[in-house]
């Protein structure tokens, strides 16, 4: 049994879902002190009853082939006794053997458990003994790294919340504190701030809220037929003003004879919206951003294609995790992620690929049936 790796849950960490009546580490023994102890000696128990019965059903064939071989005289028990006793002999060394090598591995994993149970994820226990056993430690070593990235990620979260949060609140209480000093009037200027960051507040957590539906499986689609090619001018449209002030020209290329697609409208809107909106956002003037829609395999492709500063190769990999977002971004860097999101509800995929100073390309794949999709259906 070794630790491993960072351990998201150390011994002197309380977890916030552990009882507030209860101590933290847990004293005393595990709650499967016991439970290893009776199944260790279960285990000792059904080897040494297996050789046991081997023993004496050997015992048996050789007392009866002595008797058919007349050899139950005095001069003829000696071998019959020798060959007795070495069958003991390997019985018990067999079961030994047997018992350990099952009881051994059995009993780290058990001890091992009660150490996760405890808070600390980066217990891994050897792969040794039998196949069987060896599997169930590959096993467990692959459930105490998920939970260990699983508690990372919550950890990462909830401090990436609280920065979103910090500002707004910051501003709300600065301006609130100083008209109830009377260091300021509570004028349209002093109050309109504090709607503003109180929307930015209300935006996050209805963010939030939307991408953990969408993660779980449980958004709502309305899924209706829909014109691949009237979506992308729907959203070129939308931007057009936004574009011509950004002096950044949007060009939409359509494919001729696109099928229609069974997707919900409003939220593939939105993450082509998002995409186009990203692209402006990071495309100099005098730029160009295109917007594709072409035939992909049983489905159709878009793609959002700019001129713009591309995205450094370190980050690529992490442009659709949450909280993830450009220096000079306004929004809290949830907008790929829920796109993302709204993409593999409908059964599809998306990947981006950019190069520095070159320019960013985001691709959205859906199918054209309904088909592998993970959100409700209304």
């Amino acid at each position: 049994m070794r630790e491993h790796g960072r351990g998201s849950g150390p011994r002197g960490f309380r977890p916030p879902w552990w009882p507030e009546n209860e101590p933290f580490p847990p004293r005393g023994p595990g709650p499967w002190s016991g439970a290893r102890r009776h199944f260790l000696r279960r285990v000792g128990l059904i080897v040494f009853a297996f050789f046991g019965i081997t023993f004496l059903a050997s015992a048996l064939a050789v007392a009866a082939i002595s008797g058919v071989l007349g050899l139950h005289e005095h001069r003829g028990l000696v071998p019959v006794a020798a060959i007795l006793g070495l069958l003991l002999l390997v019985a018990l060394v067999a079961a030994g053997r047997s018992a350990r090598r099952m009881a051994g591995p059995m009993g780290e994993v058990m001890e091992a458990a009660d150490r996760v149970a405890g808070g600390d994820y980066g217990m891994r226990v050897d792969e040794r003994g039998t196949p069987e056993m060896r599997g169930l430690a590959r096993s467990f070593n692959a459930m105490t790294e998920r939970l260990r990235a699983s508690e990372d990620h919550r950890k990462d979260l909830l401090a990436d919340v609280a920065h979103e949060l910090r500002t707004p609140l910051s501003v709300i209480r600065g301006n609130a504190e100083g008209i109830l000093d009377g260091l300021y009037p509570p004028d349209r200027a002093h109050l309109e701030p504090l709607i503003e960051e109180i929307k930015v507040m209300s935006r996050l957590l209805d963010d939030l809220q939307t991408l953990s539906t969408a993660e779980a499986g449980a958004l709502r689609l309305h899924r209706s037929r829909v014109d691949p090619g009237q979506l992308v001018e729907d959203v070129v449209a939308a931007f057009r003003s936004q574009a011509d002030g950004a002096r950044v020209s949007v060009e939409a290329r359509i494919a001729a004879g696109l099928p229609e697609i069974d997707v919900d409208p409003v939220r593939i809107g939105e993450v082509l919206a998002n995409l186009l909106s990203n692209a402006l956002r990071h495309t100099p003037a005098d730029g160009s951003v295109v917007i594709a829609a072409e035939p992909a395999p049983d489905g159709v492709s878009f793609t959002v294609t700019d001129t713009g500063t591309g995205i450094p190769a370190e980050a690529l990999p992490h442009v659709f995790d949450r909280f993830v977002k450009a220096k000079d971004s306004g929004g809290a860097g949830l907008g790929l992620a829920i796109a993302k999101a709204f993409v593999e509800s409908h059964g599809g995929t998306i990947a981006a690929e950019s190069e520095r100073e070159r320019g960013t390309t985001v691709r959205v794949v859906l199918p054209r049936s309904s088909s592998g999709g993970l959100a409700a259906l209304d």
